[in-house]
This record gives structure tokens, sequence and C-alpha cells, in this order.
């Protein structure tokens, strides 16, 4: 029971870091992120809001990389909905200030992928199965053997310009986090010596399975 407290703590560490460093790139004010800036074109294009095309955009990246043979799990459906709700706990609170200076601002925005970088790991290695977009990174991965920070960075890039095409902001903040963020999850990953093909993910329905196993003698009770 202790060893799985211990991966839900670090599955929910890693989303609330994922929101902390997306909080921090926004409020570098420089450009909007890659994903953000592919969602608002889509959003712009079909009337959708952001939010909900977040959402649409995750349960369709999440089906390619299980077309692609990674296993979908726990993790991936609370990536969907808790890092959304931290970023709007975050942002009401303001504990990150707006930066005015471009030298600052790009600062807090290097500081925001590398807290993303650092989320990754943390939920990626609670085992519960990755977010839609890292499942798809590593899955990637896989199949190409390329590395993982070229493989990340080229998504992001693609993600980049189907938003622009289809009227999505962009900035130079949006330019360098599209072309560093691999680098900052590869030299994360690194440093702390994971690999994220390594880690053996365990699926919703294996997960289910479990807590009814758990639950059972209780229940019965």
């Amino acid at each position: 029971m202790g060893k799985e407290l211990v991966r839900i703590f670090r599955l929910f560490l890693g989303l609330f870091l994922y929101a902390l460093g997306i909080v921090l790139t926004m409020k570098a004010h420089i450009g909007f992120a890659p994903w953000e800036v592919f969602h608002a074109g889509i959003g712009t294009a079909i009337g959708m809001s952001i939010g909900n095309v977040s959402i649409v955009a995750g349960l369709a990246i999440g089906l390619l990389a299980l077309i692609m043979g990674e296993r979908l799990g726990a993790g991936t459906i609370c990536n969907m909905v808790f890092i959304g709700i931290f970023i709007d706990l975050l942002l009401n609170l303001g504990i990150v200030p707006e930066m005015k200076g471009f030298f600052l601002g790009m600062a807090l925005l290097v500081a925001g992928l590398f807290t993303i970088a650092l989320a990754s790991y943390f939920y990626i290695s609670s085992g519960y199965g990755a977010g839609p977009r890292d499942s798809l990174m590593v899955a990637l991965t896989k199949k190409t053997h390329l590395p993982i920070g070229l493989c990340r960075g080229g998504l992001e890039s693609l993600a980049v310009l189907i938003g622009w095409l289809l009227g999505g902001m962009v900035g130079i903040g949006t330019i360098v986090s599209a072309l560093i963020i691999g680098f900052c999850i590869q030299i994360t990953f690194r440093v702390l010596k994971f690999d994220p093909t390594k880690i053996h993910h365990e699926d919703l329905m294996s997960t289910l399975k479990r807590i009814r196993l758990f639950a059972a003698p209780y229940l019965q009770g």
C-alpha cells in the first residue's frame, strides 16, 4: 500500500509541476507555448474554446499513441483533467508574477520548460500511463529509434506550424519553446538517469482490476 501511495504522489506531483510549468511560460509574455498555439488555432478555425480543443486533441493524440502500441492508463486520464484544474488554480492564486522585460521573460520561459521536463519525469515514472502527448513522444522514440529530445521537438514544431496556419498566436517564446523543449527533457532525463522507454505502464483496466481486488474484502465485510 505504501508503494502505491508513493506512485500516486509522484503522479500528482508531476501533474501539478506540469501545470506550474505551463503557467510560468504563460507569464513570460513572449508568445504562446506550442500546444497552446495549436489549441488556439484549431479553436479559431472551428469556433471551439481552447479548453475543449485541448480535451479533444488529448483524446485524439492518446488514441494515436494507443494505435502505436503505448499503454494508456489512469495517469493519462488524470493528465487530461487535473492539469487544467491546477492551471486555473495557479492563475487564480496569482503566485507567479508577470514578466515585463524580454530577458526576464526569456528566463521565466526556460524555467517553465525545465519545470515541464521535471514534471514529465515524475508522472511518467509513476507507471500509471503518461499523458497523451508524452505517450506519443515515447511511441515515436520506440518506433524511430531517434533521440527522445528530437521526437519531442518535432512534435512541438508540428503543433506550432498547424496552429499558426489556422490562426494561432506565435511569438519569439513559441519558437524558443518548440526548439528547446525536447532538449530540456533530454537533459533532465539524462541527469536523472531516466529512460522512459523502460517504464512498464499499467493500463487503465489493470488499475481498475487491482482496485477491485483491494476493495473486495472491505466490501464483503
